[in-house]
C-alpha cells in the first residue's frame, strides 16, 4: 500500500475536519442488520464538520452524504 501515508496528489487520504467544541459521542445502539441475523454495536458522534475519503466528501455537518469511495481491503497473504 504505497499510496498512503501522506497528503499529496495521487495518494489516498482520509481526512476529518472537526469542531472540537462540539466533538462528542452518542449513545450505543445494537443493530441486527448483518447476514445470518448477526448484530453489531454502533455509536454516533457529533462535531464532524467534514470527512473526505480519497478526496470525496462522505460526511458534512455530522450527516452522511451517501458517497462510498472507499473499499474493503482483502486479507493480505
Amino acid at each position: 500500500m504505497t499510496d498512503r501515508g501522506s497528503i499529496e496528489v495521487g495518494k489516498r487520504a482520509d481526512l476529518n475536519v472537526l469542531d472540537l467544541d462540539r466533538l462528542a459521542l452518542g449513545k450505543l445502539a445494537v443493530h441486527a442488520d448483518l447476514p445470518a441475523g448477526g448484530t453489531r454495536i454502533l455509536q454516533g458522534a457529533s462535531g464532524y464538520l467534514n470527512t473526505f475519503v480519497a478526496g470525496v466528501k462522505t460526511r458534512e455537518n455530522d450527516q452522511d452524504t451517501g458517497a462510498r469511495p472507499g473499499r474493503v481491503i482483502g486479507a493480505v497473504r
